[in-house]
């Protein structure tokens, strides 16, 4: 990296995955409006014309007169020539296709076990973990070969495991999960505070909150606004919105992600802490006899189940939009994405200092009643070539329960995907509270080993007899 005048130029940036139809340009974006950077972008994918797609629209964004922050968009053949000599590393890629995501999602339905996203947690997130994690070994592999000093950005679900398999695989790896669930909550913290207290123009970075939990199960324990308390301002939101908060822009009837909140209010009423994710996300590490019983429970809690026949039909429209894009019949709008994954690469160069949540091992006992060898999501300092996890504390005794399954069952299945365990993948999913006390142990068998013939193609040879 060279630095002149405040800016880093020819930073070097390994995108893994860059042949996205969509987060991509979310990426594009947030490095064209950052003037202090500039350099390189390395799109790596193993669908190679999705990534040149991808460099003709990175290159075309930043020869706008509006993009400030000036890239080269160039496509490599290999994680050997796009790694080595990177300084950052970004991971944003479906394992597999969405075939195998409807096997994820669905199969357990036959059983009457609903699932609202099925990347993280449940059958799906414990399915989808055995076909990723054999990907983040050969990555995590690759870093060590080729890069073993660039900064690692993960952003592929499950977060945790991913995570989890990297540092496993490479310990002294620099590496880190982005998230951007815990922005949501703090959105809703400054709609109160608007609300209540009668602030116009909240700023969401000063919402400020102790995040702690696990990836898609974080929560608050404190907030506050310039000095103001937020669980009496939270309570006070509660009350006035029985049915749900609709946000203007985001009315939960109008997009699959979108929800009423209604799920992190009643956990909050319940639990005495600040639910921080969505409520489809929140509602997959809750028992399944509570908000997934069944399709009208969902309904009736306001929130939806994200289908893969929907994924499949957006994916049609995102290949549509790239195609336009590629051929310069429509142009990304620069606007800010309110993700933070540029703010954290800047940070990092040395260019400014931030806090933000982060996924990393609990190994400082930032969590102090989590194992230190769980990866854990709580705030942090970015600086110069520096992450400094801060103590969090401890997760509040009445959550602690519901976490504790999640945080062992990701042991259970890292283990199973590394050696190609069919029972520990079934003890994993009999042990998660969708799935606990819903099905016998021959249905957790036979559903098991269903989840895991969908999507042999994607799965070491070891697994084949096991089906």
């Amino acid at each position: 990296m060279n630095y002149a005048d405040g800016k880093v130029k020819d930073l070097q940036i390994a995108y893994i995955g860059g042949g996205s139809r969509g987060w991509a340009w979310t990426f594009m974006t947030d490095l064209a409006l950052e003037p202090a950077m500039s350099g390189t972008i390395r799109l790596y994918d193993i669908d190679r014309a999705a990534a040149e797609k991808n460099a003709v629209i990175g290159n075309r964004v930043s020869a706008r007169e509006d993009a400030c922050g000036k890239w080269e968009y160039k496509v490599y053949d290999s994680l050997e020539t796009a790694l080595t000599g990177t300084d950052f590393v970004v991971i944003s890629i479906l394992p597999g296709t969405f075939d195998e995501m409807a096997s994820d999602v669905h199969l357990p339905e036959r059983h009457g076990i609903y699932q609202s996203v099925g990347d993280t947690a449940g059958p799906g997130g414990i399915s989808r973990a055995l076909r990723t994690i054999p990907m983040f070994v050969e990555i995590a592999e690759a870093v060590k070969a080729y890069c073993p000093d660039a900064w690692v950005i993960n952003y592929t679900n499950p977060m945790t495991l991913c995570c989890k398999t990297l540092f496993e695989t490479f310990p002294q790896i620099k590496a880190f999960g982005c998230c951007h669930e815990v922005f949501g909550t703090q959105k809703v913290l400054k709609a109160a505070v608007e609300e209540v207290c009668g602030v116009r123009d909240v700023d969401r970075s000063d919402i400020h909150v102790n995040v702690l939990g696990i990836n898609h199960f974080t929560w608050f324990d404190e907030a506050s606004y310039k000095g103001i308390d937020l669980f009496p301002v939270y309570d006070e939101f509660i009350a006035r919105h029985p049915e749900g908060y609709n946000d203007p822009d985001r009315n939960w009837m109008n997009s699959t992600f979108n929800c009423a909140h209604i799920v992190k209010f009643d956990l909050y009423k319940k639990y005495g802490a600040i639910a921080a994710a969505g409520d489809r996300h929140l509602a997959e590490f809750m028992p399944g006899n509570s908000y997934l019983k069944d399709p009208e429970t969902v309904k009736s809690w306001k929130f939806g189940l994200t289908t893969v026949d929907w994924r499949k039909n957006n994916l049609k429209e995102r290949l549509a939009k790239s195609d336009r894009l590629y051929k310069g019949e429509e142009e990304v709008e620069l606007k800010p994405t309110g993700e933070e994954g540029i703010l954290l690469i800047k940070a990092l160069c040395g260019l400014t200092r931030v806090v933000s949540n982060v996924n990393i091992p609990n190994t400082a006992g930032q969590i102090t009643n989590l194992p230190k060898s769980a990866v854990v999501e709580t705030n942090a300092v970015f600086s110069r070539d520096s992450i400094k996890p801060l103590v969090a504390g401890a997760v509040p005794e009445k959550v602690l329960p519901l976490m504790m399954p999640h945080v062992m069952n990701h042991e259970l299945v890292m283990k199973a995907a590394l050696t190609c365990d069919k029972a520990l993948a079934v003890e994993a999913l009999m042990n998660d509270p969708l799935v606990r006390g819903r099905i016998t142990e021959e249905e957790g068998k036979a559903l098991m080993e269903d989840l895991i013939r969908n999507q042999l193609t994607y799965l070491p040879e070891a697994w084949k007899a096991q089906v």
